[in-house]
C-alpha cells in the first residue's frame, strides 16, 4: 500500500512531500518551478519529514528526492536576497535551525538513507546528497558546489563529505572553481553510487530502496554509525565500538532469523529490528 501526506506550508501546495510503500518512506522536495531551492518553508517541512522518518519504526529505507528537472539547486536565493535587505537576523539562523539538523538526520537516522538524484543537485542540495548512504543518479543529473559562486563558504557537510568521498584535494577544486560535474563524470570521481539512464532512473531506485527495506535495519543502522565513528577516532577506540555495535546486532531477532535461515539453507526474512 502506498499513502501520500504533504508537509505543511503557509501558503500554495506543500513544499515537500512523503510517500510510504513496503517500508520505504520516500521524502520528495516539489517545488519544480524554483527547482526545489530552499526557502523557510521548505526547510522547515523538509527537516520535519525527515525527523519523522527517523524516528517511525515502520520505516526501514528512506528515499530522498526531487520533483522535475532538479534534486535541490540549495538556498532559494529569491528569499535570501530579501531578507538580506530587510536585514532579517533569521537569515543567518537558518544554518543552525535547518540546514545542519536536515544534514545530521540524514547521516545519523538509524536505517539506511538513498539519494534520488533525479536532476541537478548544488549547494546544499549536493551536501544532502552526500550525507546519503547512496547517491542513484539519472543520467541529465549532476553536482555543483556552488558556494562561493555566491562569495559564500560551504554549509550541510560539504566540507566533511566531499573530502571523504573524492579526496581533499579535488573537494578544494570542486569548492574553490564550481562547475556543474555530469552524472558520468560523478560516477568517476565517486560521487555517485550508480548512474541510470532517465527512463530507467524510478523503478532502479524503487528496486535498490525495497531490497535495503527489506534487509536487517539495526544491523543497517549500526553500519552508518561504524563508518561515522571511525572516521574521526583511532583504530583502538574504532575496534572497541565495533565490538559494542557486534553486541547490540547479535542479540537481535534478525541475527537469530538469519543463522537459523542458514542452517535451513533458506533465505532469511528481516524484521528490521
Amino acid at each position: 500500500m502506498t499513502s501520500a501526506q504533504p508537509s505543511p506550508a503557509a501558503d500554495g501546495p506543500p513544499p515537500v512531500v512523503t510517500s510510504d510503500a513496503g517500508g520505504v518512506r520516500t521524502v520528495r522536495i516539489d517545488r519544480p518551478d524554483a527547482m526545489n531551492s530552499l526557502d523557510t518553508p521548505t526547510k522547515v517541512a523538509l527537516r520535519d519529514a525527515l525527523l519523522a522518518a527517523a524516528d517511525d519504526s515502520a520505516v526501514r529505507c528512506v528515499v530522498l528526492t526531487g520533483t522535475g528537472r532538479a534534486f535541490c539547486v540549495g538556498q532559494d536565493l529569491r528569499e535570501h536576497v530579501r531578507l538580506q535587505q530587510t536585514r532579517d537576523e533569521s537569515l543567518w539562523r537558518t544554518v543552525p535551525e535547518h540546514y545542519n539538523p536536515i544534514a545530521l538526520t540524514l547521516a545519523t537516522m538509524p536505517k539506511p538513507v538513498v539519494a534520488a538524484v533525479n536532476g541537478v543537485a548544488a549547494g546544499a542540495g549536493a551536501a544532502f546528497s552526500f550525507a546519503a548512504d547512496l547517491r542513484i543518479v539519472a543520467a541529465s543529473g549532476g553536482f555543483n558546489l556552488a558556494f562561493t559562486g555566491i562569495a559564500l563558504s560551504a554549509d550541510s557537510g560539504a566540507s566533511w563529505w566531499l573530502p571523504r568521498l573524492v579526496g581533499a584535494a579535488k573537494a578544494k577544486e570542486l569548492l574553490l572553481m564550481p562547475r556543474t560535474v555530469g552524472a558520468q563524470e560523478a560516477l568517476e570521481l565517486g560521487l555517485a553510487t550508480e548512474v541510470v539512464p532517465d527512463e530507467d532512473f524510478e523503478a532502479r531506485v524503487a528496486e535498490v530502496a525495497g531490497r535495503l527495506a527489506a534487509g536487517p535495519t539495526l544491523a543497517y543502522g549500526a553500519v552508518r554509525r561504524a563508518v561515522a565513528y571511525s572516521a574521526t577516532h583511532g583504530l583502538e577506540d574504532s575496534l572497541a565500538h565495533e565490538a559494542t555495535l557486534m553486541d547490540l546486532t547479535g542479540a537481535s531477532a534478525d541475527h537469530a532469523a538469519a543463522v537459523a535461515a542458514f542452517l535451513a539453507k533458506e533465505k532469511p526474512v528481516f524484521e528490521g529490528r
